[in-house]
């Protein structure tokens, strides 16, 4: 177990940008509700899976919606504190700890204004290791877990209680309640035991999150090239450098949709590379033809400063580097696949590997 306060909480922030693979929410948002709430109550405990007991409740906290919206219409404190003691009410259980769904993005670090409000500490794990943009595609639904009960609260002062009978039918009510609220909640989902926990969430998932952060802090201290710096420590696969061209983005559904175009520089000068997103980086095209895909990570990074870009703000004259990185293997078994893989989303490619598939083409 370890104390997060302020300090701790920067690196980890900087390190979800990249575990966000382009969205999970600003988490420079994300970051201002867990420090406001830490200055509040004081540090949070930060504990390791194994430190759970098998009997303990938890329960995932997070924020719902468009990061389009998001990043307009800020969340606040409140929801987070108040989406566990509706959950409570709800389910008539004490929950002991809070973890977050995401390791990307602003749900990465938002736990923590949940946990330093109800004195509760915060699991080391996530349910993605990286950001999806549906409740479905999560590490416990391949376990066969429940989402539900959830509750969702919003900043009108709305609760939503839910049974489901599937995850995917969770998501769909849910997608449903954030946009009649606004495109912007806050939910409490997936209740479990610390048995569940330890049997299908990702482990240490804001501990990498810290160490890419640091990764990427240590390179700039030291005057290094922070995109080369995240490469070669963290798996990473270069796949494209070049400037933003055209950024066609909506927010739709609940979700912030759309492309970014990209052309070459340096080495992939006379290519072109096209982002294809909803929240999240999903496909790369190079040259027309799809290069890497979900559920392997895909994030533009500003070449010379190494600062993630979501896809809720990349834009015109950006110049970027686009880094893949793998996903966790969970994701790439057959069922993880078939949960969040390319074909999931539209893509009609069979999944490739980030680093095998790197300046090939998938498909």
């Amino acid at each position: 177990m370890r104390l997060i306060d302020e300090a701790a909480l920067d690196d980890m922030t900087l390190g979800s940008t990249v575990l966000g693979s382009g969205g999970g929410g600003d988490p420079y948002i994300g970051m201002l509700l867990a420090r406001d709430a830490i200055r509040r109550f004081g540090p949070v405990p930060l504990v390791d899976l194994d430190e759970v007991p098998d009997d303990a409740n938890l329960v995932f906290i997070a924020g719902i919606g468009a990061p389009g919206v998001i990043i307009e219409k800020v969340p606040r404190a409140h929801e987070y504190e108040r989406v566990l003691q509706q959950l409570e009410r709800f389910t008539g259980k004490t929950f002991d700890y809070v973890c977050p769904i995401e390791a990307g993005g602003l749900n990465a670090v938002t736990p923590f204004a949940t946990a330093a409000a109800c004195g509760v500490p915060v699991i080391d794990a996530d349910g993605m290791g990286r950001a999806f943009p549906h409740l479905d595609m999560v590490t416990p639904t391949l376990f066969g877990q429940q989402a539900t009960p959830f509750v969702m609260v919003d900043e009108h002062g709305n609760s939503m209680f839910l049974e489901s009978l599937t995850n995917a039918w969770g998501e769909a009510y849910a997608r449903a309640g954030v946009l009649a609220s606004g495109a912007n909640a806050t939910i409490a989902l997936y209740p479990m035991t610390g048995a569940d926990a330890k049997r299908s969430l990702v482990r240490g998932a804001l501990s990498t999150a810290t160490a890419i952060g640091r990764t990427l802090r240590e390179a700039r201290e030291n005057h290094r090239a922070p995109v080369d710096a995240l490469v070669a420590g963290h798996e990473g696969v270069l796949l494209f450098t070049g400037k933003v061209e055209e950024v066609d983005r909506r927010n739709e559904r609940g979700w912030t949709l759309g492309t970014a175009k990209l052309s070459g520089l340096g080495e992939d000068d006379g290519h072109t590379f096209t982002l294809h997103f909803q929240n999240e980086n999903l496909a790369a095209e190079r040259d027309g033809r799809i290069v890497a895909t979900t559920p392997d990570l895909l994030m533009a990074m500003e070449i010379d400063s190494g600062v993630p870009i979501p896809a809720e703000e990349i834009r015109y004259g950006y110049r970027v580097a686009v880094v893949g990185m793998p996903a966790d293997p969970l994701w790439r078994t057959e069922a993880g696949l078939e949960l969040a893989g390319p074909r999931r989303f539209g893509y009609d490619v069979d999944y490739v590997p980030v680093e095998a598939g790197a300046r090939e083409t998938v498909g």
